[in-house]
């Protein structure tokens, strides 16, 4: 088995610069997730200068949850450039079933080779042009339900993709893991799943092995999840509690506790 700990160490020596186009919703929380787990964020979607600024970070992470037309130009934009300058990208297809906006701005992303893709069930279902019922951003449909789906999304793009539920599971094709850590707490606390998105691009910076980075990422996010809930008396505590375990989770306490299986 890995030593998923081992990730954790790189990416906080790395402490990689992360380039985050996201919502308004998840700004503030993924920054500060960013920056507790040991990684430095940067906020700029402006088609004027994201394309500019992406070659400076060490990683992009794009997210649709609240696209517009200029938003979604400096998405372009800015993949483009991390496809040119060799630098590894997340796409989080945010409700990428709900309207054929989202539906034709992610057809265009996936041209520019993302190097990971993370949604939930409905949206991985989605993407890979199977049916799925997804509730806007929230899934409907369970994580097993599109594991097939993500293997063929994998092979086809080249991309680690990362199913997320309560089991999330990873896959590059060829290979695939299982990860069980995580609270039910999560889901109810806006743009963790976000953060998450964040999470896997900070790790990403630098890996050899992209899909057991990614593995090590969920593993790690989890895992805090799981000591936030073990002290929290409700969701606003939990996001607290959350940041202070990101900060305080060393390697050994990854390798240790990451409830990671093959598939």
């Amino acid at each position: 088995m890995p030593d998923w700990g081992s990730h954790l160490s790189e990416m906080r020596r790395r402490a990689p610069l992360v380039h985050n186009i996201t919502n308004y919703v998840a700004m503030n929380v993924m920054a500060n997730v960013l920056l507790a787990a040991g990684a430095s964020p940067a906020m700029l979607h402006a088609v004027e200068e994201a394309a500019e600024f992406t070659p400076l970070a060490a990683a992009l992470t794009i997210n649709i949850g609240t696209p517009s037309a200029p938003w979604v130009e400096g998405m372009q934009a800015s993949a483009r450039a991390a496809r040119e300058a060799g630098i590894p990208w997340v796409l989080d297809p945010v409700a990428v079933g709900a309207t054929a906006f989202r539906r034709a701005a992610v057809a265009r992303l996936l041209d520019h080779a993302p190097a990971a893709i993370r949604g939930n069930a409905s949206e991985i279902l989605a993407l890979a042009g199977m049916a799925a019922r997804g509730k806007g951003a929230d899934s409907a449909d369970p994580v097993a339900a599109a594991e097939d789906a993500a293997r063929a999304l994998a092979q086809r793009t080249g991309a680690v993709v990362a199913v997320t539920g309560p089991v999330d599971f990873v896959t590059d094709g060829p290979r695939g893991w299982r990860v069980a850590n995580g609270h039910p707490t999560m889901p109810r606390v806006t743009a963790l799943g976000c953060s998450l998105t964040g999470l896997v691009g900070a790790f990403l910076a630098g890996a050899v092995d992209r899909a057991q980075a990614t593995v090590a990422a969920l593993a790690y996010f989890g895992l805090a999840g799981e000591r936030a809930g073990a002290v929290a008396a409700g969701p606003g505590s939990f996001q607290v509690a959350l940041l202070d375990a990101l900060a305080a989770i060393t390697p050994e306490d990854l390798a240790a506790g990451a409830r990671v299986e093959p598939a």
